[in-house]
């Protein structure tokens, strides 16, 4: 369950970033950019949050992060050479 909270969340914050991009030309060849930085952060604080206070292994949590990280970046990738 919390996989797919993360999941959303990854794609939501996309759909933001995309809406700025939208209304701030200037943004607009950087968005994808700083889409995959604030999501790379934000997954690698889930994954801490998930060895130090929850008391996985790192090599537990490597998987989730991977996913949590890679598809709403994968998907946020097709999206943007498909529509924007």
């Amino acid at each position: 369950m919390h996989t797919l909270m993360m999941l959303t969340a990854g794609l939501t914050l996309f759909a933001i970033l995309a809406f700025a991009a939208r209304l701030i030309p200037a943004f607009r060849p950087h968005y994808f950019a700083a889409f995959v930085a604030l999501w790379l952060l934000a997954s690698g604080i889930n994954m801490w949050v998930g060895v130090v206070h929850a008391g996985y292994s790192f090599m537990f949590e490597l998987p989730f992060f991977l996913i949590v990280f890679l598809v709403p970046v994968i998907i946020a990738r097709l999206i943007k050479i498909k529509c924007l």
